[in-house]
Order: C-alpha cells, then structure tokens, then sequence
C-alpha cells in the first residue's frame, strides 16, 4: 500500500498504457499513479480526464518546479476534485 494516501485498501490494481507510458490505475480509477520519466502534459491531461480522487507521480518525472506546477494546473482545470501527490 502506498504510504501517506489514507487508504486501508487499494484492490483491483491494473497497470496499462497511455502513450506509452505506464499508468498504475487502482480501485476502478480512486487511485491514478504513473512513475515514469518526463510524463508528457499529454499523459497528465488523459490522466486528469479520468478524474480520479487521487493522482500520484513521481518528483524526479517533471522538469523541475514549472512543470510539477503545471500539472497541478491542468487537474485544477480537468479535475478539480482530485488530490494530487509529487512524492
């Protein structure tokens, strides 16, 4: 279980694609995580379109702080209600 996401229970986990990157999708999409390298804004507005409750990536996959801000961005705008978390 992913620590520091307030959930007991992540079930029915399934890891596809989205542009060629991977995309870890649990509870029937609660829970979005993708971990690779330079996510493109594409991946990020797929991802929000999905609007999960929660979206979770990786630090070292954004180009620094402007691009970690943009994502916020682009979930403010596709996916207001979702959480999401730079670890």
């Amino acid at each position: 279980m992913p620590i520091g996401l307030g959930s007991s229970s992540l079930n029915a986990v399934h890891i596809g694609k989205i542009d060629g990157y991977t995309v870890h999708t649990y509870n029937g999409g609660d829970l979005i995580a993708c971990f690779d390298e330079n996510i493109p804004d594409s991946v990020i507005k797929e991802i929000a379109k999905r609007k999960p409750l929660r979206a979770v990536f990786r630090d070292s996959s954004f180009d620094g702080s402007p691009a970690k801000i943009n994502v916020g961005e682009i979930f403010k705008m596709l996916a207001p209600d979702t959480r999401v978390k730079v670890i």
